[in-house]
């Protein structure tokens, strides 16, 4: 996939429509469960994405896996990476993006972890 902004043949076309789908899918799911039909207001006030997110549901857990597994695809990642491992690739992009290269991340003394 070209991450350079310009566009690209028909397997990077694929790539953002099947992106796009899953993330519609997601927001789509989560809209009707924030705001379901003849809620009422003391229902819709319990009903905010901390609460969604913190019962975390099987169904939004599916969703987030089908939009990952479709941005990983369009990286040409396998889809079983860590936090660690997407994060540590995404900062490489992003060097590579800005013409830079990383240093080794050095340990903080202090023994606190790095944002």
């Amino acid at each position: 996939m070209n991450h350079s902004g310009a566009t690209g043949g028909p397997d990077e076309a694929g790539a953002f429509v099947t992106i796009a789908e899953a993330a519609r899918k997601l927001v789509t799911l989560r809209d009707h469960w924030l705001n379901p039909p003849g809620a009422s207001e003391a229902d819709l006030k319990k009903r905010t994405l901390t609460n969604l997110y913190n019962e975390r549901p099987t169904w939004l857990h599916n969703a987030h896996a089908a939009l990952d597994a479709a941005v990983f695809a369009a990286y040409g990642w396998p889809d079983a990476l860590t936090d660690a491992e997407v994060l540590e690739r995404l900062l490489a992009l992003n060097l590579a993006r800005a013409g830079t290269s990383a240093a080794p991340a050095q340990p903080d003394p202090s023994g606190a972890s790095p944002v």
